[in-house]
């Protein structure tokens, strides 16, 4: 059993959970949900969420703050004075389990960025776990935000599915980066974000240049 058997889900938790394009729209076409149920607009002024991989975006109404594309938190039910992801589906606490059980609503259809938690490609190219995971309640001294009853090992990681995870969440970000590097040319309305998606990926799948990202981004 991997560390997430009888967890409370401290990373649904803890983390925002910088999202894809493609993320979004899968979400969006699998689960027949719109945008504004389940997407977000994340300040990160100091690049926390961002890091080194998701980018930031643009907007006119708060042009000196940099945004993230995230999943929305929400007020958690059990655990009061704490958010979880949006999509996490909490389990009363009890004597056994006193933060509760917790699971991935969306599992099958999880963001890449979830999909790869908690492993990251070295320099090399080969998968380590992440090693400066918070712990103990690091946000805000909050039991609910505690990650991983114990440490991660080799063995937890599936050895076939996990490289092929990373791939794919790479290649989504690094498209997403683009993306991010077009609408930040010219700032448009959070509003209109959505839409500006659609004709993006649109076009990815018919055309797939940049001439004709570029030329409808400029019409969005």
């Amino acid at each position: 059993m991997t560390p997430c058997h009888d967890c409370h889900a401290g990373c649904c938790r803890s983390f925002a959970v910088p999202l894809t394009g493609a993320d979004i729209l899968r979400i969006e076409r699998d689960l027949r949900l719109d945008f504004w149920q389940f997407v977000c607009r994340w300040a990160d002024p100091e690049g926390r969420i961002a890091r080194t991989s998701a980018p930031h975006f643009q907007f006119p109404d708060e042009p000196q703050t940099p945004f993230v594309i995230c999943l929305m938190h929400a007020e958690s039910e059990f655990l009061t004075g704490s958010t979880r992801c949006r999509f996490l589906r909490e389990g009363a606490p009890d004597e056994a389990h006193p933060l509760g059980v917790a699971r991935c609503g969306i599992y099958a259809h999880r963001p890449a960025a979830c999909r790869c938690f908690p492993l990251r490609s070295d320099p090399a190219g080969e998968l380590v776990i992440l090693d400066e995971r918070p712990r103990e309640g690091a946000r805000q001294g909050h039991a609910a935000y505690e990650l991983c009853p114990r440490p991660w090992e080799p063995s937890d990681v599936d050895p076939l599915s996990a490289p092929q995870d990373l791939a794919i969440a790479r290649y989504e970000m690094a498209f997403f980066r683009r993306i991010a590097e077009v609408w930040n040319h010219s700032p448009r309305s959070w509003h209109i974000f959505p839409e500006f998606l659609r004709l993006i990926y649109a076009n990815r799948v018919i055309a797939g240049t940049d001439e004709v990202i570029g030329a409808r981004a400029a019409a969005a």
